[in-house]
């Protein structure tokens, strides 16, 4: 049987540091990845990754509801909406395009499934940036994005609680590791959260039309996600239970 398409978008960054030796001064670059845990969860798992890595995005991403029909679920995560939104044919060449995040919308009505994870570019994102809440993605979170930097900074560590039972995370232990921080979101009507962070929504599923998405408002690879949950024996549970329940 052919193993159901997983396709994750975001989760690479490139860095500029500019060395100053007295007089002079160099500048250097270091190109990172941030998927290596999760992808070996959704291998682990049982399905079929497709990754595009930030930088490919903005012209490879899928563009209609149709096209993103291809994959069981649709994952975002540290990619802010102006990626997906600012193709080359309408930043540089002021062509009309279609807008991905209403296909996304669209893609989750009739039937897909959606999942976004936290970061500085996922939902409002670091200065606002990512601005989500702004889009039709907005439409079908299972979250309500709060206007501005959305992001809760903890390095002193904060735990999340168990406040419901959810049957995507039935198998998961009791006892979650500590996180780093998360993006601040609230609740949606209708929507359920069975994990909390802070007071705040950490996990969250909800239904619209025929499809499910989800939101995990904390990151799968630090800094916000630390050694002790990417090496915590629910990690790969989680993310199987998330993927199977918004799939099956």
């Amino acid at each position: 049987m052919e193993m159901k398409k997983i396709l994750v978008a975001g989760e690479s960054w490139t860095s500029f540091t500019t060395h100053v030796k007295g007089f002079d001064t160099f500048v250097t670059s270091v190109y990172e990845e941030g998927i290596e845990f999760l992808a070996k969860a959704i291998d682990k798992a049982g399905y079929e990754l497709v990754y595009l890595p930030g930088q490919y995005v903005a012209e490879r991403f899928p563009r209609t509801a149709e096209e993103l029909s291809e994959y069981a679920c649709v994952v975002l995560s540290d990619i802010g909406s102006n990626t997906l939104l600012l193709s080359d044919d309408t930043f540089k060449r002021g062509v009309k395009a279609p807008n991905r995040c209403q296909s996304i919308a669209e893609y989750v009505q009739g039937g897909g499934s959606f999942l976004m994870v936290g970061g500085y570019m996922s939902f409002s994102g670091i200065d606002g940036k990512a601005r989500y809440g702004e889009t039709a993605v907005q439409d079908i979170l299972p979250i309500v994005c709060i206007p501005g930097d959305d992001r809760a900074e903890h390095p002193e560590g904060i735990t999340p609680q168990v406040v419901a039972p959810h049957p995507a995370l039935a198998s998961l232990p009791n006892q979650w590791p500590h996180f780093l921080g998360y993006n601040k979101v609230l609740p949606r009507e209708g929507c359920d959260v069975p994990i909390t962070i802070g007071g705040d929504p950490l996990v969250a599923f909800g239904q619209f039309g025929k499809g499910k998405t989800a939101a995990f408002t904390s990151d799968c690879a630090p800094h916000w996600g630390p050694q002790e949950f990417l090496a915590w024996e629910g990690y790969n549970v989680l993310w199987k239970g998330i993927f199977d329940y918004l799939t099956n």
